[in-house]
């Protein structure tokens, strides 16, 4: 089995706790164990980058899963912050040649953010509960992708 970190933003902390269960939710229901995850908590999204880099210097993961939730506000601040987790996620991804999943929520609105991290959804449609989209859910299935298509990739013989 493969080794997965999740590095999660403990900023808009309600929101990010449910990132991280529908992660590791997927994670367990896709053969991972509890051996097969670390998970490490920074103060907000600005830092997950340098986390990331940090840890994929280690050469130990074989993919890093980054969760946070940034609401915009009436500043600037959100643009400047979003920005900067992209580009340094996607630098340390390139950098290192891996896979490091984006599971940031960038919403304009609380009830937005919510709505990405629910695991499901109460409201029923005809007596059946839904299951809503979850962004902790999607980047772990992203990763669970990605360390598959690396592997493929590495056993590529050319003819």
């Amino acid at each position: 089995m493969k080794s997965i970190l999740i590095i999660v933003s403990q900023f808009n902390e309600a929101i990010s706790a449910k990132l991280l269960q529908g992660a590791r939710k997927t994670l367990f229901m896709n053969g991972f164990s509890e051996k097969d995850l670390c998970t490490l908590k920074v103060p907000g999204a600005f830092e997950l980058p340098v986390t990331a880099a940090r840890a994929a210097a280690q050469g130990k993961w074989d993919a890093i899963i980054c969760l946070g939730c940034l609401i915009q506000g009436e500043t600037p601040h959100f643009e400047y912050i979003s920005q900067a987790v992209a580009q340094g996620l996607t630098r340390v991804s390139l950098d290192y040649r891996l896979p490091v999943v984006f599971g940031v929520l960038t919403t304009s609105t609380w009830e937005q953010a919510a709505a990405r991290a629910s695991l499901e959804d109460e409201e029923t449609n005809k007596g059946r509960k839904r299951t809503i989209a979850n962004k902790g859910k999607e980047a772990a299935e992203a990763a669970i992708q990605m360390i598959e298509t690396f592997q493929e990739l590495d056993h590529l013989v050319i003819q």
